[in-house]
């Protein structure tokens, strides 16, 4: 069975593609992984409905009985934001999951590969994987970073997650020779917070002037993907100095436990929105809605030419 069989489409999304409208990937780590329900689901539904107010077609993104589907059933979602057996997939993971026939949310690196195999360029998402604080010792970097070398997709994010070593992640990028851009910004987004301190390459202030880069990037021969980082709105930012410190303390309670591997982002980000009373939820909801909306005026220019 070739790999175009496992692929499902629903009614939107195909006819989306068929139309050569602008068609947004989304992944289902957030809703299986990322959040607590209802607030899972009810993000999804506002994410898919933020591509269509800007234009744009959802697609979000997952594996179920071994079948990638490109766009999700309402019946789906709830699979996906309630069963307590959905697998994290990755790069390493597609194959195996798609070959047991097993169900699966998507990471940054999976949904870039998923979205490519259906011919979608373009994939709104929260904060990519990085390098890992003490990376030194633990040698964790997520194969997001690796999959950008492979996978020619725009990805529109608020930066690496702020659980990570940004410094360490901008450089492991530009050690790929991965284009990095800034959205109205000359540092990269710290997630719940706007800057990090570290300079992007490059800047745009005008979704136009992106589509045009990655028409560039696609004209000059590239397989690599790009990065966008777009700042959380100013008002949806949390206090730098307030959230790092409840950081430190989530990734304190996670060594004492012996969380490892993939396990870490997701038992981080559940024990922030305990330790902030729900505050980085909120955060996190807001930037990754504020991300659709921009991925999908990115796609939007990129299909008028």
């Amino acid at each position: 069975m070739k790999i175009s069989d496992r692929l499902i489409f629903n009614s939107e999304v195909k006819d989306g593609l068929a139309c050569k409208r602008p068609v947004v990937a989304l992944e289902s780590t957030i809703i299986s992984h990322g959040m607590p329900y209802p607030q899972n689901i009810e993000t999804a539904r506002m994410l898919e409905n933020t591509v269509r107010e800007n234009g744009g077609v959802p697609a979000t993104i997952a594996i179920l009985d071994g079948r990638i589907r490109i766009g999700i059933t309402e019946k789906e979602l709830e699979i996906l934001g309630t069963s307590k057996s959905i697998k994290k997939a990755s790069r390493r993971d597609l194959p195996s999951i798609i070959a047991l026939r097993q169900n699966a949310a998507t990471t940054v690196a999976a949904t870039m590969i998923c979205a490519n195999l259906a011919g979608i360029k373009f994939f709104a998402t929260g904060g990519i994987g990085g390098v890992h604080r003490g990376a030194s010792e633990s040698f964790d970097i997520s194969a997001d970073l690796l999959e950008f070398t492979r996978t020619p997709v725009m990805v529109v994010c608020a930066g690496a997650k702020a659980i990570l070593d940004i410094p360490h992640t901008m450089e492991y990028l530009e050690t790929l020779g991965v284009p990095v851009f800034g959205y109205q910004t000359d540092e990269m987004p710290a997630f719940y917070y706007r800057n990090s301190g570290v300079k992007v390459p490059q800047r745009f202030d005008d979704p136009t002037d992106a589509a045009e880069i990655f028409r560039r990037s696609i004209n000059l021969g590239y397989k690599s993907g790009i990065l966008v980082g777009n700042p959380v709105p100013k008002e949806f930012e949390m206090d730098k100095n307030a959230i790092e410190s409840k950081i430190d303390e989530a990734l304190e309670d996670a060594k004492k436990q012996g969380i490892q591997g993939q396990a870490v982002t997701p038992y981080l980000l559940q024990r922030l929105y305990e330790i902030t009373g729900g505050e980085s939820l909120k955060t996190n909801i807001e930037l990754v809605k504020n991300n659709a909306a921009l991925c999908t005026k990115i796609a939007v220019a990129f299909f008028k030419h």
